[in-house]
Parts: C-alpha cells; structure tokens; sequence
C-alpha cells in the first residue's frame, strides 16, 4: 500500500488531479455579500430596491425624485462593508451575475467610475490558479532566432500541440468565420463569446504567444492581425463609429463595462515608471489587454508592420466632445505602459507572475497517446459547450475558413522538424512508463 501511495502521488496527484487553493483571505465574492445581505431584511429591501433603479434607468432616466430615492438606498447599503468590498472573479460561471451585484450598488453614486476594476488584483487570481500558470512559455522552446521562424505560425504550432488551445482556437476560428445563413456576415456575438472562452480557459502562456508574438516581418505582422478574425470580431460591417458611441454602447454592457474598467487600471501608464506602467506590471496590463478581446472595445493591431494596436473607431463628428473622443483612442494607440508591454514579450512570453521562471513545455499525454495526430485540427465539438451554444448550432449551417488558414495545414510533421522528433520520443517513452504503472499498481493490490 505505500508504494501505492507514492504511485498515485507521482502520477495522479501531481500531473492530474489540480490543486484546490482556497479563496485568498480579504477578498469578497459579490455573489456571497449579496447572499448574506438578502438573509437580512433591511439589507434586502434597499438592495431590491436599487436593481429596481438600475432597470428603470435602463429603459428611460428617472426623475429627480427617483433618483434621491435610489441614493437613499444606497446610502443605507454603506454600513454593509462586505457589499462595498465584494469583487468578481475573471471567467468564472457566475461572473455575469457578480457583475451585476457590483454595478447594482453602485448606482446611482459611481456608476461612472470606470477606472476602478471590478475584479480581484490580477495577484491574488493568479495565486489561485498557480497549478495552471506553471504551464511552460511556448516562446522559450524556440531556440532558433528572431529572424529565422516566424513566431506567430511556431506559436499556432505550439498552441496546437497542447489539447485545450488547439480545440479552443479551432473553435473560435470556426465561430468567427461561419457566415448566417441568408446574410454576407458573421455572427459576431458568438464569435466574441468563442474569443472569451478561449483567453479565459487557456492557460496565457500559449494564448498570449499568438496574440503577441514578436514578429519581424509583414508576414508574421499579417498573421498575428489575423489572429482574432478581425474581419468578424474587430471591424465593422458599413464603417468605423464613433469612439464616444463605442464607448457609450460599452457601458451598457455590465461585461465590457468591467472589462473596460479592468483595462484602465491595470493599463494606467506612468512617465515615472521603468516599465511604462503606474503599476508596475506589464503582464497585467496585457493580461487586461486580453481581457477586452471578445466585447464591444475589442482591440487589435492596426497593420501588419508594427505593435501599434487601437480600436475599430475613429472622431469624426465629435463636436464639443473632440477630446473625450481622442481620450477613449489614446488608452491604446499612445499608452506607453500597454505599447512597452507587447513589444517587450519579444524575449519571452509574459509570465503570469513576473519575474518567476516556468519549466518548458510539453504536449499533454492525452495528444502524445492518439498517435501524434498533430496535423489534425480538433473537431470544435469536442470542446465542451453551453446548451446555448448547442442550440445555435443547430439552427446555422456551416462556414468556411477563410480567415485564419487551419494551422494544422502548417504543424506537420515535416515543418516542425526536430520538434515533432522529440514529441514522438515523448510520446514512446509516456507508453513504456503507463505499462510500468500498470504493473506496479497490480503488484502493489497484491501485496495490499
């Protein structure tokens, strides 16, 4: 029985069973405050109160009378400390319903603060998911030089050779690139839906390495552009809008609002800083970057020869409003700490927590064991979906890609060189060392 025990300590507990951190202490779950506020009955009738204003105020401005009355109620919220502290966690399953508890009691009194994120420093999240941010940094595989590999089509390369990426991007390439039946366009919801779930649940070590990859030539610069399908996720169907009426139809999106107000902070530049940055911290004004990817601001890169990223709007017709217009472009197109950040990651992909090496990576045993099949694009159902997604499914026909050629077209045995070699000796010695295991746990229940 002990050497079962150091069998599944070696095999299970440490390569498949994921480590469960407990909530960091300080940090309040919105989800859990309001929980405990609705056990209370005063508690529970000014917080129904304000969502009673938040939906008014969504469908016509309430009346100096009701908006004194909203304020009343929230003044009254401000002795439940746990409420005016709870924060959300990035990606979770309930993150929607987070959100709206903490935009709920902060209206109508700082409803406008979108420079303060809603969710828990990026420190703390990342503590919680040490086990997944241990994953290696797909850049420092690559031995070869700069100038001799293009890197976004080695990080495509890489990202395929690890399960969850590789359906993950398949799936959203495929959702961004399906045209509705009956129209010349995309269903851009969903393929902003299929963008979020692929930079929360991949870990930002191959994420990050496609949507950042240094690149030296147009080439790369092209394909690096083309790495959210801008022609459905970024741009426009007629023209470019407005930045004040981006930014207005944002923030009637509790999700983009967050993200939003996520992306301020943590991308706050600072002429006194090293790196650019008021926090000091250029993977978590990337990891915000991110963040806005999938939603109504989503960014991009602006050619194919440069770093320089903005949004899909312009200032035209600003009137009055000119500056707060070029405000809104200026947090991307002249932000020294976020432009400091993306061209620093031409050495190494941003590390979850800076300064802290990660191993090198390595292709996970459930692709080493179905025979290196690392030519084969994963089918998009194999990613586990929502019912909502399922039912959307069925009712759409099936799209081209014709925007981000099927990098599996590029990740053959052939191209990859060396690096196939050393998956395929991966791969033999995982089959020796599973036979081992068998025999092992066999001769261990004997003796037990």
């Amino acid at each position: 029985m002990i050497l079962l025990g150091i069998l599944l300590n070696l095999f299970v507990i440490k390569g498949a069973v994921p480590s469960v951190v407990p909530v960091f202490p300080g940090t309040v779950d919105c989800i859990e405050a309001v929980q405990k506020c609705l056990k209370t009955p005063e508690c529970k009738r000014q917080f129904r109160h304000l969502e009673y204003c938040v939906d008014e105020e969504a469908v016509t401005p309430l009346s100096l009378e009701g908006r004194q009355a909203c304020i009343d109620a929230q003044n009254k919220l401000m002795h439940y400390q746990s409420l005016q502290e709870c924060k959300c966690q990035r990606g979770s399953r309930m993150e929607q319903q987070c959100l709206s508890v903490y935009w709920t009691i902060r209206f109508p009194q700082g409803y406008d603060d979108i420079e303060t994120s809603p969710y828990e420093d990026f420190e703390l999240e990342l503590v919680r998911n040490s086990e997944t941010s241990k994953l290696a940094s797909i850049v420092s595989v690559s031995s070869l030089p700069l100038t001799d590999q293009n890197q976004c089509l080695k990080a495509a390369q890489d990202c395929g050779l690890y399960e969850k990426c590789g359906s993950l991007r398949s799936e959203y390439a495929l959702a961004c690139t399906k045209i509705i039946p009956g129209t010349n366009h995309c269903n851009r919801h969903k393929c902003h839906r299929a963008l979020r779930r692929f930079l929360e649940r991949v870990p930002e070590e191959y994420s990050f390495g496609v949507l950042f990859c240094p690149c030296s030539d147009t080439l790369c610069g092209e394909r690096r552009r083309k790495t959210i399908v801008p022609s459905c996720s970024y741009e426009e169907r007629d023209e470019q809008p407005n930045c004040l009426n981006l930014e207005s139809y944002c923030l009637k999106d509790n999700l983009c609002r967050s993200r939003l107000a996520d992306f301020q902070q943590n991308c706050q530049p600072s002429p006194l800083s090293p790196s650019g940055c008021l926090r000091e911290s250029g993977a978590v004004c990337l990891k915000a970057y991110a963040g806005l990817i999938g939603t109504i601001m989503t960014p991009n890169y602006v050619s194919n020869s440069s770093t320089e990223v903005s949004q899909w709007c312009n200032c035209e017709g600003s009137g009055n409003q000119w500056q707060d217009c070029l405000r809104i472009l200026h947090m991307f197109n002249s932000n020294t700490c976020l432009r400091n950040a993306i061209d620093n990651t031409g050495s190494s992909t941003p590390h979850p927590i800076e300064d802290t090496p990660l191993p090198p990576p390595r292709p996970s045993p459930q692709i080493q064991h179905d025979e290196l099949k690392i030519n084969l694009l994963p089918e998009p159902n194999t990613v586990a979906e929502s019912e909502e997604d399922k039912e959307e499914d069925q009712t759409e026909e099936g799209g081209g890609f014709n925007v981000i050629p099927p990098f599996s077209d590029k990740a053959t045995v052939t191209n990859l060189g060396s690096e196939a070699g050393r998956v395929h000796s991966s791969a033999s010695t995982f089959s020796i060392t599973r036979f081992l295991l068998k025999a092992l746990l066999l001769i261990a229940l004997r003796w037990g």
